[in-house]
C-alpha cells in the first residue's frame, strides 16, 4: 500500500478541489465576502470608535452568522456537486483512491477556504474594531473556524444528496439559522451558529448566547462534523455502486 493511500488526504484530489473552487464564479465571491466584512469593520471603527457593542454586532451579525456559513457553502458546494453534474465524478470514483480519502481531501480544501476567507478575516476585523481587546478577535476567529468546519461537513453531505446543494443550503441558513434562530430560543440547541457563538462567549468574554453550556456546544460541533463526514462517505460509496445521481 502506498503512502498516499494511507494519508488522510490525496494530493491529486486536493489539486482538483482547489481548481474546482477557484476556477468558477464561486472563487470571486469567496474573495468578495471577507472584503465586505473588513470594509464594514473599518467603517464602524471610523464612525463609532472602539465601541464594544458595535464590534460584537458587526462580528456576530455579519461575520459569524452570514460570512462564515456562506464561505463554507460556496467552498463545499463547489467541490463535489459540479463533478456530479458533469459526470467527472465517475472518473474520480473509478480511480483506486479510497472513498473516505476523497471526502477528507475535499473537506481539507473547504476548510482551507474557511480559514482564509472567514476565520482570518474575522480575526483581523476583530482587531480593527477592538485593538484594545485582542481576546474578542481571537474568540470570533475561533468561532468562525469551528462553525465553518461544521458547516463544511453538513454542506458536503448536502452536495452528494442533491444537485441543488446551494439552494437547499441557503434555505437552511435563511430559515433555520436566521429566521427561526432569531425567533425561537430553543433553536440554540440545534444551531451551528449558536454553538460557535458559545465558543466566542467563552474565549472572548461576551454574551451572545444564553443558557448554552460550552461543553455541549463543543460536543455538538464535533458530532456534526464526524457524522456528516461519515454520511458523505457512505453516500459517495453508494453512488459508485448504483451509478445514480
Amino acid at each position: 500500500m502506498s503512502t498516499s493511500s494511507r494519508a488522510p488526504v490525496h494530493p491529486t484530489v486536493v489539486r482538483l478541489g482547489v481548481r474546482s473552487v477557484f476556477g468558477r464564479w464561486r472563487g470571486v465571491l469567496l474573495f468578495a465576502l471577507p472584503v465586505v466584512l473588513l470594509a464594514l469593520a473599518v467603517l464602524v471603527r471610523v464612525l463609532v470608535g472602539q465601541d464594544r457593542l458595535a464590534a460584537q454586532s458587526t462580528l456576530y451579525g455579519l461575520g459569524l452568522v452570514v460570512i462564515t456559513p456562506l464561505v463554507a457553502l460556496l467552498a463545499t458546494s463547489g467541490l463535489l456537486a459540479p463533478e456530479i453534474d458533469d459526470g467527472s465524478i465517475a472518473y474520480l470514483l473509478a480511480t483506486p483512491v479510497p472513498r473516505w480519502q476523497i471526502v477528507t481531501s475535499k473537506l481539507v480544501v473547504a476548510l482551507g477556504c474557511v480559514v482564509a476567507f472567514a476565520a482570518v478575516p474575522m480575526l483581523v476585523a476583530g482587531l480593527v474594531l477592538r485593538s484594545d481587546d485582542p481576546t474578542l478577535a481571537l474568540g470570533f476567529g475561533l468561532g468562525a473556524l469551528a462553525g465553518g468546519a461544521a458547516y463544511c461537513a453538513v454542506f458536503a453531505w448536502l452536495s452528494v444528496l442533491t444537485r441543488h446543494a446551494i439552494v437547499v443550503g441557503l434555505i437552511y441558513l435563511l430559515i433555520w439559522e436566521g429566521l427561526l434562530g432569531g425567533l425561537l430560543a430553543g433553536i440554540r440547541w440545534l444551531s451551528i451558529s449558536r454553538w460557535s457563538a458559545e465558543l466566542v462567549d467563552r474565549v472572548g468574554g461576551v454574551f451572545l448566547v444564553d443558557d448554552l453550556p460550552a461543553a455541549y456546544a463543543v460536543v455538538a460541533l464535533v458530532v456534526v462534523i464526524v457524522l456528516a463526514t461519515w454520511r458523505t462517505g457512505v453516500r459517495l460509496r453508494a453512488f459508485n455502486l448504483t451509478g445514480d445521481e
